[in-house]
């Protein structure tokens, strides 16, 4: 009989234990969300479900009023969780990007190589003609197509107006970082080897499959892309994925983690027109200052951005699965910086204060 009390007791254990495992299984991570291409409809999540501090809410806003602000966009997962809009600017509103696209400029030219139009190992000249420069021609044949997406081609960038004349040597390619519009050159060489626009070229292998609603602003001193802030938005979910788009790869994985990464050893806070955290150093635009520390003390290490004049913004936060955007004026108007801009740490203390 003891025996047999035994028995019944260690069933009675191993049945309690496989209803106990039945009860704590975990829960499936939560899906990525795609919006539409087809219509408005975006998902939405709230700030209670994530735990987030609804008190801090109200002073971040307050903040980008303050600074300036047109929209301000948080996605988690993919779905919205904060979408606001000040001073008269509105959801159809587009605005521009300005640096903030070279990202676009970046994401293209690696769907160009990928498609096998350019290797951004070749000279840039054998896209763009001998003598595009005006640089000794054994100097300008050392620029590659990796070097204008690096910032190291080693042309003058006293002005960055981007003609033939101010194209001028100042040091070998690949021994010089310098933030400046030369990048531009990189739409002429996905222009002629796609044998087709820039801008079509865009539209049919980016734009148009993610369902961004921009254009172009093709000017005489600046490329500049303007979009809704949705449309941002788009192109900061691509990015968090790492190049894909629900189940088609835009941009290849391999390419796009280059770009996300230090791509040359003495700015190690830039890729491929990425601004990248959690170096040991970074520079800013129109310096050669080398400063130690993040680019961003407040931000998670793990941030890549896109960062373009007058605090245009696009925070990508991997492990969170979090996608920031900020459109607007400049937070400082009496400085609108090319990209970089102390703007970034405060807003980020606001960030965290409501995430965490």
């Amino acid at each position: 009989m003891k025996y047999f009390t035994i028995f019944l007791l260690l069933l009675l254990s191993i049945s309690s234990c496989t209803e106990n495992d039945d009860v704590v299984q975990p829960i499936p991570s939560e899906s990525m969300y795609f919006p539409s291409n087809t219509n408005s409809t975006w998902e939405t999540k709230t700030l209670s479900s994530l735990g987030w501090n609804q008190n801090a809410v109200q002073p971040l806003k307050d903040f980008l009023i303050q600074k300036n602000t047109k929209s301000f966009m948080i996605l988690v997962n993919g779905r919205i969780v904060m979408e606001e809009y000040f001073n008269g600017h509105t959801a159809s509103d587009t605005w521009e990007w300005n640096s903030a696209g070279k990202t676009l400029v970046s994401t293209t030219t690696g769907i160009a190589q990928q498609e096998s139009l350019l290797n951004i190992n070749n000279r840039a000249s054998d896209y763009l003609g001998t003598e595009w420069t005006s640089m000794p021609l054994a100097k300008e044949n050392l620029i590659t197509v990796r070097n204008l997406l690096t910032m190291t081609s080693g042309i003058d960038d006293t002005n960055q107006l981007v003609i033939k004349s101010n194209l001028t040597y100042l040091a070998d390619a690949g021994t010089r970082w310098a933030y400046g519009n030369v990048f531009q050159k990189l739409t002429d060489v996905v222009a002629e080897a796609s044998n087709k626009t820039f801008e079509t070229y865009f539209n049919e292998k980016l734009e148009d499959k993610i369902g961004m609603d921009g254009f172009w602003d093709f000017g005489t001193i600046y490329t500049i892309y303007h979009s809704t802030t949705r449309s941002m938005a788009r192109f900061g979910l691509l990015a968090l994925n790492k190049g894909k788009w629900e189940n088609e790869q835009i941009i290849n994985e391999t390419f796009f983690n280059e770009s996300i990464s230090t791509s040359q050893n003495i700015n190690p806070s830039y890729g491929y027109l990425w601004w990248l955290n959690g170096k040991t150093s970074y520079m800013v635009p129109g310096e050669q200052t080398i400063y130690q520390g993040y680019l961003v003390p407040n931000a998670p290490a793990e941030m890549y951005s896109a960062m373009g004049a007058k605090d245009q913004r696009i925070y990508i936060i991997p492990s969170k699965k979090m996608v920031v955007i900020r459109m607007g004026g400049a937070s400082d108007p009496s400085n609108p910086n090319f990209a970089v801009s102390g703007f970034d740490n405060a807003l980020w203390e606001k960030i965290n204060a409501v995430i965490n």
